[in-house]
């Protein structure tokens, strides 16, 4: 009578433990996917901030030689016609991977209101923003000032153009 009583109960502590050891395969899958999809979005994130600063980079020098356009490019969101001589394709695919954008600083002194369509005193920002990445959007600024007759030596403090101390 004692073995009709226990008759199954081995059947059911194996499905028990089967049924634990599937979810806790179940938990180990699903926390190594979190983990792969934040170490691609970390990746990405820091491939479109390395695709910005290379918009950067490329329109820099561009941008400081034509001082004379500023003024009709500032105040819009939209790329300058006259950046379009700039390679967009770091990566050789084919397609445009950064946009360049000016804007102006708060350059107007109190009371006037700040105009971004106008620069006074020959300083505006250069915005690159990647467009590569649309998942992990980046944007980086710089500050560039127009020197009309500076000579630029190498060696000075940022180099010619911002590129680096070379002493």
């Amino acid at each position: 009578m004692n073995r009709r009583n226990q008759r199954g109960s081995a059947m059911l502590v194996t499905m028990i433990l089967v049924a634990a050891l599937f979810a806790g395969g179940a938990v180990l899958v699903s926390m190594q996917l979190g983990a792969t999809r934040s170490t691609d979005v970390t990746r990405n994130g820091l491939s479109a901030l390395y695709c910005a600063e290379a918009g950067l980079a490329a329109a820099r020098p561009v941008v400081a030689n034509n001082y004379a356009n500023w003024s009709g490019s500032l105040g819009t969101a939209t790329e300058p016609s006259w950046l379009s001589g700039i390679n967009h394709d770091i990566d050789g695919d084919g397609s445009a991977d950064f946009v360049i954008t000016l804007k102006d600083n708060d350059d107007e002194l109190p009371p006037l209101t700040n105009d971004l369509t106008h620069d006074n005193d020959l300083k505006i920002y250069i915005v690159s923003t990647c467009i590569k990445y649309p998942e992990t959007p980046k944007e980086v600024r710089e500050l560039v000032q127009f020197n009309l007759n500076a000579t630029c030596y190498q060696s000075q403090e940022g180099g010619c153009g911002g590129n680096g101390n070379s002493n």
